[in-house]
């Protein structure tokens, strides 16, 4: 059993230097994360270190507790790849039982840089809070039992989802982890700024709570026996040995399930797929117009719904395009001009519209035989991103009308709105003919090699383009705010730059449109790249 054990950490230890020999580049981002990584958990040591004796020491080290077992349970989700040793399911020719596999897995997870990352937290939150010779003991206890708790709370969730990470929807997943982590981001800011104004006090009431939540209880523990609460502290510490030995328990049946189990899900979807008989467009694909223009709108709205790399494009602007103005009217220091933020991230998708296609654009510059067809072919895939963008724009200007309570300024923003969106068609359509590049279907990155400076020289060089193409409605804004009796005109704004925006994009799609027709071959050269 320890040879097991003893295997599996070698194992372990086996892929981690692999993985760095394949590439210097992996090897140099690989050392670049763990140093920074440990240069932040240093820094989190020595704050930690600095908070003992302060009255909300407490306050402190439980909420970051538990967000860091929230972590360790999201991580697998989301970062499937990371960590070969994830999926049980290549030790199925191994003739392990689960027990001995759990215990293995288990000593196999404490080696890496999240573990140690990890351990420095936890071991700088109990000296935060130790006192007494009956706290020092417990944090004893503590440090490895949270740090256990963690650990087999990753792996019962990657245990129990492992179906799911090998498949499309695990890898959409994935692609997704960028958003979580910019709106994670987002959300730890907008926090941080509500303690420093409001004090650490904020935090007392979550951390009464969490201080009964596993592994926080351990963390809690620790300061329930400095303060002679034994029974409180024994109580808590029981909680977190309870919750570990619950997931343990979950994780060794899910591994008894995947190793003693066959897949039958690759045949169940085949058999699916068979039976399944196509009965013409339904739902809501039955209101898109007819002809070219219908088929295109139904192509580019299916990308959005089943390519990763689209989708997460999509939901990570709609989030962004919510986040900035909704959080900054939350903070007291937001302007409703930043509602526009909404339709210039979701006119951002406008660019490199050839890209999401890849290899298959083959099929689309068939059908391309005049500048009329590349026309209807731009004016259709516009079209599709007008029916998710108009509506939420509007949603996210209303809201930002409402938070804020300026609702004479909502014709106005909405406008303004309407009229950068459509500049960004317009500008988003003329790069996509000029600077197509190709988004490659595997792994993270969404500018294929060798393109990355067309790609930034694209989509930058088309957002000042959409600026400045949007000025005469901005002048006519600022206009009216500084004439005498202009402000009860603003709202001439709204029907004016809605017509300007409908225009402008009319106008850059039928500019774009003979470019298109005639760099067809270019395009795919282009776009076929990844």
């Amino acid at each position: 059993m320890t040879d097991v054990t003893a295997t599996f950490v070698r194992l372990k230890l086996s892929l981690l230097r692999n993985g760095l020999r394949q590439s210097a580049g992996r090897r140099a981002a690989y050392i670049a994360s763990a140093v920074l990584a440990l240069l932040f958990a240093a820094l989190q040591l020595l704050g930690l270190v600095l908070l003992r004796g302060h009255e909300h020491a407490g306050s402190v080290v439980l909420p970051l507790t538990a967000l860091l077992a929230l972590g360790w349970a999201v991580m697998p989700l989301f970062f499937p790849s990371g960590d070969e040793t994830l999926d049980p399911t290549r030790l199925v020719m191994l003739p392990l039982r689960a027990g001995p596999l759990v215990r293995a897995l288990l000593a196999a997870s404490l080696v890496g840089i999240g573990p140690l990352f990890t351990l420095c937290l936890v071991l700088g939150s109990v000296i935060a809070l130790a006192h007494g010779r009956a706290g020092y003991v417990t944090a004893v206890v503590a440090v490895p039992l949270t740090l256990l708790v963690c650990v087999a709370l990753a792996r019962a969730v990657a245990a129990a989802n492992v179906r799911l990470l090998t498949s499309r929807k695990g890898r959409d997943l994935a692609v997704l982890s960028g958003l979580v982590v910019a709106v994670g981001a987002q959300v730890v800011n907008f926090g941080a700024q509500r303690l420093g104004e409001a004090g650490l006090g904020q935090l007392d009431p979550v951390a009464d709570v969490l201080r009964w939540v596993p592994p926080a209880s351990a963390i809690g523990a620790v300061d329930s026996m400095g303060e002679g609460a034994y029974g409180a502290g024994l109580l808590q510490l029981a909680l977190s040995v309870g919750a570990l030995a619950l997931l343990v328990a979950v994780w060794a049946r899910h591994l008894d399930r995947l190793m003693t189990s066959p897949d039958g899900s690759t045949l169940q979807a085949a058999g699916d797929g068979v039976a399944r008989k196509r009965t013409g467009a339904g739902g809501p694909a039955r209101l898109l117009p007819g002809g070219r223009t219908g088929t295109v709108m139904e192509r580019s709205l299916r990308y959005v719904w089943r390519d990763p790399k689209t989708k997460a494009a999509w939901v990570t602007s709609l989030a962004i395009g919510l986040i900035v103005p909704v959080f900054n009217a939350l903070q007291g220091t937001g302007s409703i001009y930043f509602a526009c933020f909404a339709a210039g991230m979701l006119g951002i998708l406008m660019y490199n519209q050839f890209g999401q296609d890849t290899s298959a654009f083959w099929m689309v510059a068939m059908t391309i035989s005049s500048t009329r067809d590349a026309y209807v072919e731009l004016r259709a895939r516009a079209l599709a991103l007008l029916v998710i963008t108009l509506p939420y724009a509007t949603l996210v200007t209303v809201l930002t009308t409402a938070m804020l309570g300026d609702w004479a300024s909502l014709p106005e923003v909405l406008g303004l709105s309407f009229a950068l969106l459509g500049a960004m068609l317009a500008t988003g359509a003329w790069a996509s003919a000029r600077f197509p590049y190709s988004i490659p279907q595997e792994g993270h990155k969404n500018v294929a090699p060798g393109q990355s400076g067309l790609a930034a020289f694209a989509i930058f060089g088309g957002m000042v383009a959409a600026a400045l193409l949007c000025l005469p409605v901005i002048v006519a804004a600022i206009w009216l705010h500084t004439t005498a009796g202009g402000e009860d005109w603003t709202w001439l704004l709204l029907p004016g730059g809605t017509a300007y925006g409908v225009a402008i994009t009319v106008a850059g799609l039928r500019l774009a449109a003979p470019r298109t027709a005639a760099r067809l071959p270019e395009i795919l050269a282009a776009v076929s790249k990844g």
